[in-house]
């Protein structure tokens, strides 16, 4: 019988961070979730939260060493978290080495795409595949690259930020960049759309006057869009085959350069599945490569709500590099 090591993850959310105890097949031995305290200085508040929940789950079993999931930017190989926009006040926060020196134990430190790209590669989708890129496609549209079985982070961890390429000079704003990939294709993307489309429908504000202003009114979320497409709304539905044909534009570089087996897309990818998919594949086939294009798949992430959990794990395992 194979003897299971044990792992600490932790994965910190813009509204909420989780701290497990886990084992190398996955399975969650002790897992618990608090708010991520935010604002100038409230990273101190939420990391001693960390340190008391790790105390207590080193009395339970044997760590192997500890892995934190986090969104970016950030510095894996110093252990910085800089200064990521869903997390105010968390600036140039040493959590590794603030952990290590509690501890006694390695810790390493991945952006969230990148230790979601990890998860899928070892536990869902991308299992048994070599070549895999992961899109995140939540509120905004990060990526982790895994080429030839490594992850690619590139000189300073910018690797995969694919949402910054701008694919039309107006549209959607994402990355702070009108018509950026993340613009066309995320939560917020998805909402601006919608919002243009509903704002074009009124008698006081015709197409033309709003051409490039694209702007969120706050009424839309990109739940709603979801949702409504789900019921079959023809205005919905029309935004989201415009999201796919622009997520087929955004990959369709991807596949020239990476040439992936496998592309996985979370998030709203799941929710969407063909929707998205379809018009996507369609912008593909005439847009890439043939060659690379045949041989690269297109599917939604495989591990739903517990990638966050997994994604932690392979951080801690630290064998991708």
């Amino acid at each position: 019988m194979k003897e299971l090591k044990h792992y600490i993850g932790i994965d910190i959310g813009g509204t909420k961070t989780a701290v497990l105890l886990i084992d190398s097949d996955g399975n969650v031995v002790e897992r618990t979730q608090t708010p991520t305290e935010v604002g100038e200085g409230a990273w101190k508040i939420s990391v001693e939260g960390m340190k008391e929940k790790i105390g207590k789950l080193t009395k339970l079993a044997k760590v192997e060493s500890i892995g934190v999931s986090c969104g970016g930017p950030l510095d894996s190989k110093r252990g910085l978290i800089l200064s990521p926009p869903n997390l105010p006040g968390w600036n140039e926060v040493p959590l590794i080495d603030i952990i290590q020196k509690e501890f006694g134990i390695p810790a390493y430190l991945q952006n969230d795409a990148n230790a979601g790209a990890l998860a899928e590669w070892k536990f869902g989708a991308g299992k048994g595949f070599d070549n895999v890129i992961f899109l995140t496609f939540g509120t905004g549209l990060g990526a982790g690259i895994i080429v030839n079985g490594k992850l690619l982070s590139g000189t300073n961890d910018y690797g995969g930020e694919v949402g910054h390429i701008r694919l039309e000079e107006e549209g959607p704003i994402g990355y702070h960049k009108r018509g950026s990939f993340e613009g066309f294709c995320s939560g917020t993307g998805l909402a601006q759309m919608m919002s243009f489309e509903l704002l074009c429908l009124t008698e006081e504000i015709g197409k033309k006057a709003m051409l490039g202003k694209y702007k969120l009114p706050g009424e839309v979320t990109g739940r709603d869009v979801v949702e409504w497409a789900q019921a079959g709304d023809k205005l919905a539905l029309k935004v989201v085959e415009k999201s796919g044909r622009y997520l087929g534009k955004g990959l369709s570089v991807l596949i020239d350069i990476i040439n992936p087996e496998m592309i996985i897309v979370g998030s709203m990818g799941v929710r969407l599945g063909n929707l998205l998919f379809d018009p996507a594949r369609e912008v593909i086939a005439r847009e890439a490569v043939p060659g690379a294009a045949e041989v690269c798949k297109i599917v939604s992430a495989a591990l739903g709500e517990a990638i966050g959990d997994y994604a932690a794990l392979c951080v801690a395992l630290n064998d991708y590099k």
